[in-house]
């Protein structure tokens, strides 16, 4: 999901609340925090020696001991539009960072609307080889 993607769904839901299910079906606390909204750029080179890019939104949330704390949609749409200037673009892929275990960042896959508010369901990031030809791990390389 994009930033725009993202921002049209809470501008047509203002009042809802927000849920985030885990790609484990979990969910984070409903008394979360967004306590940034930033423009991430990782600049690297891959194991066959392609140098890349990637750039993305990044919505940091944080869990508090203040239980009667409940963001909005409004109020997210808010936080984004005092972000916009940094994010330079309304393209950018959407991220969730949320530490349970370890700091974790999860795609933002989806959103559903439920009697209970904007249930956005967040996706699983994977590692992999990006040059599987050139450095020897393809499936040729196999066993």
């Amino acid at each position: 999901m994009t930033v725009s993607e993202l921002e049209r769904e809470l501008a047509a839901h203002p009042h809802a609340a927000l849920h985030l299910m885990l790609p484990s079906g979990e969910f984070v606390p409903a008394h979360f925090h967004v306590t940034e909204v930033g423009r991430v750029q990782k600049d690297f080179i891959d194991c066959g020696g392609t140098v890349r890019a990637s750039v993305s939104c990044v919505l940091q949330v944080w869990v508090a001991n203040d239980t009667d704390h409940r963001l909005t949609a409004g109020k997210l749409a808010r936080v984004l539009q005092l972000g916009a200037p940094l994010l330079k673009s309304d393209a950018l892929p959407v991220e969730v960072e949320y530490e349970t275990a370890a700091v974790s960042q999860y795609p933002l896959a989806g959103v559903e609307v439920t009697p209970g508010g904007l249930l956005f369901h967040l996706g699983a990031k994977h590692t992999d080889c990006l040059a599987p030809d050139r450095c020897g791990v393809g499936a040729s390389a196999c066993c």
